[in-house]
């Protein structure tokens, strides 16, 4: 025979993994637990009918030979069962430790067990009654807290929805999962009420009751949850004496608080926000003293209003005009400034409240239009206080005052990035490890000595930005940014005067450039003593770039920004996408901590490109480039509201100077998936945006593939008396992107972008020899020379890799081989020997001599000799 089992004291989600267990293998048996909750008692007296459970009594005496165990891992003793049965496991806790092997066992980090099987029967297409629908649902529900709780999962409410489908009852659902109370309980909820003391660890507001119940049988989970939502702590603790022992219930309304980790030093489990424990080995007494004991192990600290404040905070007095507040509330992207008289505050001045007075035109100071009155918290308090505060008082920014002064400001935006639910781990992260593995000895020396000496100057240090991104991709690189909270200026200069080298600064960004390329044997032998290692002094950077935190306002849209100092958090905000906000702090104890303000870490498990508010293309159109960029090179997408933003800005590219945009296209030139990049650009408006002669189609995109490529081939010789100096690329990507252009459009495009003058006449020349290829087939290879010597080298090498015409690209290959290295073998010395005067004359006389020679009309030195005497009698019959 086959059976299905579940835990004592059931639950709606352990009848209904009974339920849904039978209905997948109908020859399974489900047993039904000797003592279940009230409502779930009910709930069977009235429905129970029309279901397939069997009381244990009324098991077939066959022996039992499978057992399924649902919502529980522990077995139940039940007569009849061989030796070694067969076990199979459907759960939702977390895997016991000492599971025997054998076992077959499914267990899946959902909010419920029977979600599991309601996939399985969808899955299998087994067909529902109302009831059977009904009871599934409740199960849900009820383990996950009406799909409120934090362990609820995307599969719980699918797996709702399809229930709902099936036809369950939400009004029958609603009935059993508000049970009220028997008699008895409310008069165990009353004692329990009365009893309860009242507990702060760290931060954490616990509950504890006591009660005796000895005499009673009733089920203790409905008065659990009813005292939790009336007292709404962070976890309530029922300690109750019955016949067999000390019941311990615990419920919890906080992620701080894992009541199933508590249960479990008890003997007992369950989840993080609801587990029980049946102590029969202890008194009430006992079992309280251990509690208080565990509690602090287990609690963890309550997040606090001074780890999610900005420090700093603007504040405004009551005369300043709201004209003033405006402009600064345009300047900064703030929504609310406190008001201070005196150091005291008076009040709090919003957007909207700005927003009203200038419509109508009032020239009003900020005290007459402000929210008054002094709503503050401190530091050391809890969200859950902030949440109230705000919510009773309306404010959406609320100042932070400590001994008096307000230290900072913590805004309604703030809060909600908290509490939402987030996708990464919990808890605080820390990347030493990955850092360490990632960076060559002598830079994460140079890492450890500048964050040492930025402790000593009590200055917080981070490396932030893509560095961070890619470290937690495991794609780690060598270029990283370090921004200090304090000064950077000073922190340039400790550095130079304990290890050397120099400090150039630039007072008005805050920026230090630590100068240690003439050092870098002094510092890998320092550092080595310091290491232990062998450092290599080649792996040392010449220089080091040291930011003071600060955050920026655009005057202006496609504006450079303004910038004065700030925090950490307000730096990263100034940033283009969340993905680029991430930090990792370096200094002291802090060491390889990492921060996440802004969501980075959600957008980059999600694969998504965001911006941080609607305003950022405005503020830096450029950023539309980079989005594209960031979202190709890693496979990702941009995502959905910042697309739309994106597109709303694409008329502000107009605004950006020629010089940023080439400095984004250098960027993509160099990427593996510049290709991808130059689509999206092109699928997006991006490129006709910027010059709508700028083409992209296959063929354009053939012939920046090969531009990319370009080099001087081996065989080409150097022409003599030219110095080629500029770099083959960029350029040669610019060229093999526009030459193929109309001669205007081309010239217009290069203006538009502010290619370099050379680039531009290279440009010129390449667009020019192309549109000359017919009439370079019949030149004589004096002519050709003669036009070649003219051109640009980067030109001739873009037209012969890229040119249509064979007979162009044979002849500049002759002509780069063979023709430019042909020379007569007269000299101006020679021809002045022969009594020429220098002049013009010179270069007619040996240009004459020199085509003689391409073109074949003299071949050797004697016929070269007759050809100048006879240059030379011409001229002199001329005087």
């Amino acid at each position: 025979m086959k059976i299905i089992l579940t835990h004592e004291q059931a639950d709606f989600d352990a009848l209904a993994s009974l339920l849904g267990a039978h209905l997948l293998d109908e020859q399974r048996v489900p047993v039904l637990p000797r003592r279940m909750n009230r409502n779930v008692r009910a709930f069977l007296t009235l429905y129970g009918v029309t279901l397939p459970f069997v009381d244990p009594q009324d098991l077939p005496k066959d022996k039992i030979e499978e057992i399924t165990l649902v919502d529980t891992q522990s077995m139940v003793t039940m007569k009849g069962t061989v030796t070694d049965p067969r076990v199979m496991v459907i759960d939702h806790h977390e895997k016991g430790r000492h599971l025997p092997k054998k076992w077959q066992v499914n267990i899946a980090e959902i909010g419920a067990t029977c979600t599991l099987l309601v996939e399985a029967l969808q899955e299998e297409g087994i067909p529902l009654t109302t009831t059977q629908a009904t009871l599934l649902l409740l199960g849900i529900y009820e383990d996950t807290g009406k799909l409120t709780y934090s362990r609820t999962t995307p599969r719980d409410v699918r797996a709702a929805g399809y229930l709902l489908e099936q036809g369950a009852s939400l009004q029958i659902l609603q009935d059993f999962i508000n049970h009220p109370l028997s008699k008895v309980q409310q008069a165990l909820y009353d004692q329990l009420r009365q009893s309860v003391e009242t507990h702060s660890i760290h931060g954490n507001t616990v509950m504890i009751g006591k009660a005796n119940a000895e005499h009673t049988d009733e089920e203790l989970s409905t008065i659990a949850h009813k005292l939790r939502d009336l007292l709404d702590p962070d976890a309530i603790f029922l300690l109750v004496e019955i016949s067999s022992g000390v019941q311990l219930i615990g419920r919890a309304t906080s992620d701080q608080i894992n009541v199933g980790k508590v249960a479990k030093h008890f003997g007992g489990g369950g989840h993080p926000r609801a587990a029980a424990a049946l102590v029969r080995d202890a008194g009430i007494e006992a079992v309280y003293t251990r509690l208080i004991k565990i509690l602090p192990e287990i609690t963890q600290p309550a997040v606090t209003v001074a780890e999610i404040m900005s420090r700093q905070p603007q504040v405004l007095a009551p005369e300043t005009p709201v004209r003033e507040a405006a402009a600064l509330m345009q300047r900064y992207g703030y929504e609310g400034y406190p008001v201070a008289e005196n150091g005291r505050l008076v009040g709090l001045l919003t957007r909207r409240a700005v927003d009203r007075t200038l419509s109508h035109k009032l020239n009003l100071t900020v005290g007459t239009v402000m929210n008054a009155g002094s709503v503050t918290i401190t530091p050391e308090a809890p969200l859950e206080t902030l949440q109230q505060i705000m919510t009773d008082t309306g404010w959406g920014q609320v100042p932070v005052v400590e001994d008096g002064e307000i230290i900072g400001i913590v805004t309604r935006t703030d809060l909600l990035k908290t509490l939402a639910p987030k996708q990464t781990a919990s808890g605080r992260k820390n990347l030493s490890s990955q850092l360490e593995a990632s960076l060559p000895p002598a830079r994460l020396a140079l890492l450890k000595a500048v964050a040492k000496t930025a402790q000593k100057q009590q200055a917080a240090l981070y490396v932030v930005g893509g560095f961070v991104r890619d470290l937690l991709l495991g794609l780690p690189s060598l270029d990283y940014d370090l921004v200090v909270e304090g000064d950077a200026i000073a922190l340039g200069s400790a550095l130079v005067r304990e290890y050397g080298g120099r400090a150039t600064t630039h007072r008005r960004f805050g920026t230090a450039k630590w100068q240690i390329g003439e050092i870098r044997s002094e510092l890998a032998g320092r550092l080595g003593q310091v290491t232990g290692l062998a450092l290599d002094e080649a792996d040392f950077p010449e220089t080091l770039d040291l930011v003071t935190a600060r955050r920026e306002f655009y005057t202006h849209p496609s504006a450079l920004p303004t910038v004065e100092r700030g925090s950490i958090k307000l730096d990263l905000h100034r940033r283009d996408f969340t993905i680029n906000t991430l930090a990792m702090r370096l200094d002291g104890q802090y060491y390889g901590d990492l921060h996440d303000h802004w969501g980075g870490q959600a957008d980059l498990q999600a694969g998504l490109v965001r911006v941080l508010h609607s305003l950022s293309f405005v503020d830096d159109p450029t950023r539309i480039l980079r989005a594209v960029r960031f979202e190709q090179r890693f496979g990702y997408q941009i995502e959905p509201r910042t697309g739309e933003l994106l597109n709303n800005a694409l008329g502000l590219l107009g605004r950006v100077s020629g010089d940023r945009i080439r400095h984004e296209f250098n960027h993509m030139f160099t990427e593996p998936a510049w290709e991808a990049m130059f689509n999206r650009l092109a699928e997006l408006g991006v490129l006709d945006e910027i010059h709508p002669a700028l083409p992209w189609d296959e063929a354009a995109r053939q012939r920046m593939a090969r531009g990319r490529e370009i080099d001087l081939p081996a065989d080409w010789l150097p022409r003599p008396g030219r110095q080629e100096e500029h770099p083959l690329q960029p350029a040669a990507i610019y060229l093999s992107w526009l030459f193929v252009l109309e001669e205007e459009e081309a010239a217009s495009a290069a203006d538009r972008l502010r290619l370099p003058g050379w680039m531009t006449d290279c440009l010129r020349a390449a667009n020019q020899l192309s549109q000359r290829c017919d009439g370079i087939a019949g030149m004589s290879p004096s002519q050709v020379v003669a036009l070649l010597d003219q051109i640009p080298l980067l030109a001739l090498l873009v037209c012969y890799h890229l040119a249509a015409s064979k007979e162009l690209k044979e002849t500049i290959r002759l002509y780069f081989t063979h023709w430019q290295k042909v020379l007569p073998q007269t000299s101006g010395h020679d021809l002045r020997r022969r009594g020429l005067s220098p002049g013009p004359q010179y270069r007619l006389v040996l240009d004459t001599l020199r085509a003689a020679w391409l073109d074949g009309r003299i071949s050797s030195p004697e016929e070269e000799t007759a050809l100048l005497d006879t240059l030379l009698s011409e001229l002199e019959d001329d005087d």
